[in-house]
């Protein structure tokens, strides 16, 4: 056998030649392991102690981000909980806001006991709720009368809508079937005069307060799918009633403007480039 010089070679008594020290990157990464479990820990406890703190969660989320979500139904479930609970998210409580949700309510139950026709469904969209009308609900092809049971439609939706106080904005959209006639010379002229004629109808007959309500015709540039068929494009010929959401309203014109916003300055009159000001 070799002679070890210095005894460096040789074992020390009870030495595996196993180094038993850990690499410094373990440390760190098992500190990181505990964090998380510490913070599932804590997220287990929310969700099974306190239901009504997640309702209060959820509201002030879904108000940093809006009230509606895309979708057919404003309510969706959660389930929390052990055992699971299912959860109804609630709306912020806002007035403005829980009397839109009540509003909802009335028409959803007017839909689905059919007192509002085949033709009329809820959308609710981030910008608020749409009450979706067919163009055939209202108007015959090419027209922009009423026609006579189209009356009774617009009465039961105008009365849920009267005691809001959101802005409603209605929209004619067609499809993409020209259109040339002395009245309608285009598919803006007959969008217009649709959306114009149902506004009209709110103000005149169920007294509307008429700042609240603007007409827009969108022609057949805003289809809801491509009109590929008689039915795709019997779908996009339509009459949306869109109730804004809190808030959206302060964006219309002449609507007061926010508190602690700077005032606008009254605007002078025109003056052509290249000339001087006054009289």
């Amino acid at each position: 056998m070799p002679r070890l010089a210095n005894g460096r070679g040789r074992r020390r008594s009870g030495d595996t030649g196993v180094n038993l020290s850990s690499p410094q990157w373990m440390t760190t990464y098992s500190d990181m392991v505990t964090q998380l479990l510490a913070f599932f820990v804590i997220l287990f406890s929310i969700s099974t102690i306190d239901v009504q703190r997640f309702h209060l969660l959820l509201s002030a989320f879904r108000a940093s981000v809006g009230v509606f979500e895309r979708g057919t139904s404003l309510q969706r479930m959660a389930v929390v909980g052990s055992p699971p609970v299912a959860v109804a998210p609630t709306f912020t409580q806002s007035p403005a806001t829980q009397q839109l949700q009540a509003a909802y309510e009335e028409l959803s139950r007017l839909v689905a006991r059919g007192e509002l026709g085949a033709g009329v469904e809820l959308v609710p969209e981030e910008r608020g709720l749409v009450v979706r009308v067919a163009d055939r609900v209202l108007f015959d092809l090419g027209k922009a009368d009423l026609r006579p049971d189209a009356r009774e439609v617009l009465d039961r939706v105008a009365r849920v809508l009267k005691g809001l106080p959101n802005p409603i904005r209605v929209e004619g959209h067609t499809d993409d079937l020209p259109i040339r006639t002395e009245r309608f010379p285009s598919n803006w002229e007959l969008s217009t005069a649709r959306a114009t004629t149902v506004v009209r109808y709110l103000i005149e007959r169920h007294g509307f307060e008429p700042k609240r309500l603007s007409a827009a015709g969108y022609g057949e540039y805003h289809p809801l799918v491509p009109n590929r068929s008689a039915a795709d494009r019997q779908r996009n010929r339509r009459v949306d009633i869109v109730i804004l959401r809190e808030g959206l309203g302060a964006l219309e014109p002449g609507a007061p403007a926010p508190v602690g916003a700077p005032a606008t300055p009254a605007a002078g009159p025109a003056v052509a480039p290249g000339t001087a000001g006054g009289l």
